[in-house]
């Protein structure tokens, strides 16, 4: 396993700046999975460490040595990609083992790598099938597995399960955490599925026009995000944002919303408020507790808009004066009728506020 140092590293597609001053360091035998929308550039990051992309400015070092320039083969990267890309007139087995044979690899060893990725991804039974005989499950294990026998330093996943199943998606996920586990490997992952990013990374970096907006654990960027694209990005309905003012008075600080009054007075603000700066408070569905309305311990009031029921719990949606709100809440919870009014109290340990112009945590 090695590590990898990018360093001010611009791409430039048909004139256009894709990255630009891009600096990110991957420690060794870390998962680090790149995160954001469609075009936000963790693709084009990625086929830049894979040497797909010439690079415009900056270097790039896997294991400590520069390979800015050098050919993909001399990278010592394995990578997957979203298309299977099997060769379909050829075994499982022959798949497996055809980038060993034309390195030059003796048979033996290829025989061992084949025998031993085969068990790891649950492919012994299947080594004499063509790719035409197997599920999309079982052909992404083997592209999978294509990429393991090459014993690379640094393993390189671009969207691999977005063409499966909701189903089979799940499965492979957790194969691709023990493998990580078991392999102890250097991995850089690249998908938009948040799930696939807060179960699978040791690190998330999360990108947005070519800009990574904000790298550390998936507890981190969920529960402390860097600024408001980052906490609207992740979680599923996304955070709620209420834009209001902080009010200070006798050491009390106040958020102040024409829905909600909310005592912030413990959270870490950077740099503690005067009194007066506009923010926005954002606090995650799962963090909002329904109450009576006008019960003490209420911040604010609102309509019940809808209900959506998600088996083990349900999304209760508020009306809160035009601004939308929503609420995790126990199956067992008994909402009120549509366009009813009902309480709702935050949890203020777990709330983030954000500056209103710059978007930045406060």
């Amino acid at each position: 396993m090695s590590n990898v140092t990018i360093e001010n590293l611009g791409i430039r597609l048909t004139g256009l700046d894709i990255l630009k001053d891009l600096n990110l360091e991957v420690s060794a035998g870390e998962f680090l999975v790149l995160l954001g929308p469609s075009g936000c550039g963790k693709s084009t990051l990625l086929h830049s460490i894979a040497g797909l992309i010439d690079v415009h400015e900056g270097s790039m070092a896997i294991g400590g040595q520069d390979v800015t320039w050098a050919d993909p083969k001399d990278r010592g990267i394995g990578m997957v990609f979203q298309s299977y890309a099997l060769y379909p007139t050829m075994s499982v087995e022959k798949n497996l083992s055809f980038g060993p044979r034309i390195a030059g690899v003796a048979k033996a060893e290829i025989a061992k790598r084949v025998d031993r990725a085969a068990k790891m991804l649950h492919l012994t039974e299947l080594l004499n099938r063509k790719p035409s005989q197997l599920s999309g499950g079982q052909r992404q294990r083997v592209a999978i597995g294509r990429a393991l026998v090459r014993e690379a330093s640094v393993f390189l996943f671009d969207e691999p399960l977005s063409n499966l199943d909701a189903k089979l998606r799940g499965e492979l996920r957790r194969e691709l955490k023990q493998l990580h586990k078991d392999l102890g490997a250097t991995m850089i992952y690249v998908t938009h599925d948040q799930v696939e990013a807060m179960t699978l990374a040791s690190r998330i970096a999360v990108m947005k026009q070519g800009k990574i907006q904000q790298i550390d654990t998936p507890a981190n960027v969920y529960g402390k995000p860097a600024n408001m694209f980052v906490a609207g990005f992740l979680g599923a309905p996304s955070m709620n944002f209420v834009e209001g003012t902080l009010e200070v008075a006798e050491g009390t600080i106040l958020f102040v919303a024409p829905t909600l009054r909310v005592d912030v007075s413990d959270y870490p603000f950077a740099k503690l408020p005067t009194g007066g700066e506009k923010a926005v408070l954002g606090v995650r569905p799962e963090h909002i507790t329904l109450t009576e309305a006008g019960s003490e311990r209420a911040n604010g009031s609102a309509l019940v808009s809808l209900v959506e029921p998600m088996g083990a719990s349900q999304v209760v949606w508020l009306d809160a004066q035009g601004v939308s709100l929503a609420v995790d809440a126990d199956a067992q919870f008994t909402a009120p009728a549509l366009d009813r009014k009902i309480g709702f109290a935050i949890q203020p340990s777990h709330l983030s506020l954000f500056d209103l112009q710059s978007q930045e945590r406060l």
